[in-house]
């Protein structure tokens, strides 16, 4: 008889297909840059089932925690901790990126003319989509927190309501960051002022996408009912997520669009 708190996986078959469907679409992107034959079919066919096993690994989660009660106190802790460190791994991964970004503008090198930002780039203004953006992004992270109060008082119509707020306002944001992308005078081949940008922007929007899913499946939780205010680990780590997400992007408002223009 089991005599701890903690659960004791049962073997699963994603995480080797996970690290196969990696490993093609990682090679198959490779290939379809250099224009190799087949790459890109290569790289379509993992994103598909990288997609698939997402899916469902989170479904064989969500039945251990929902429906079989695995997720205790304690392990829920552990996948609490775990997030952390994701999260703490997602920091250093953007910090690399501001860090390259403010050494090119605080010290250009002679192949930019010594200049920032450099010559030929005409730089977006800051009070314009990216100030939208930002006071989108930060009431979404206002309706998240709302929907995890409707949660705590047990009120489910009010996550729902919340909830669907968040999602449409990430919606928008999302759009807003594609028109952008679309109507900027400059591309990521463009020094390293169009590198930096982009690599930033865009590594935060596909963050944006993810944290828009997360915060769908939780929509599609509180509907089947399975939120309830002593256990929602799951919204939590969305949350979490969430304004992760949001912080980032008033660092990346400040640092690139106002300071670094």
């Amino acid at each position: 008889m089991q005599k701890h708190s903690f659960h004791l996986v049962d073997p699963s078959p994603w995480p080797i297909f996970a690290s196969i469907g990696l490993w093609g679409f990682t090679t198959g992107l490779v290939g379809w840059f250099h224009e190799y034959n087949y790459a890109g079919f290569l790289a379509f066919l993992s994103l598909i089932s990288l997609v698939y096993v997402a899916i469902v690994w989170w479904r064989d989660v969500l039945r251990e925690s929902v429906f079989q009660g695995h997720h205790t106190k304690s392990v829920q802790k552990g996948i609490m901790y775990g997030m952390i460190l994701f999260i703490v791994s997602e920091i250093m991964l953007f910090f690399g990126f501001f860090w390259a970004f403010g050494h090119s503008s605080l010290a250009p090198t002679i192949d930019i003319a010594g200049v920032w930002p450099p010559r030929g780039i005409e730089v977006l203004d800051p009070f314009g989509i990216p100030f939208l953006n930002t006071l989108i992004l930060l009431t979404s992270g206002a309706s998240v927190t709302w929907a995890h109060y409707a949660i705590l008082i047990g009120n489910n119509k009010q996550t729902q309501y919340a909830l669907i707020v968040t999602v449409l306002l990430a919606a928008i944001f999302t759009g807003f960051q594609g028109f952008e992308y679309v109507t900027a005078g400059f591309t990521i081949s463009d020094s390293v002022y169009g590198s930096c940008f982009y690599m930033l922007t865009g590594l935060h929007g596909a963050h944006v996408i993810v944290g828009t899913i997360f915060l769908m499946v939780c929509l599609m939780r509180s509907q089947l009912g399975q939120m309830r205010p002593d256990h929602h680990l799951g919204f939590e780590l969305a949350a979490m997520y969430w304004h992760f997400v949001d912080v980032v992007w008033l660092i990346l408002f400040v640092i690139v669009y106002y300071w670094g223009s």
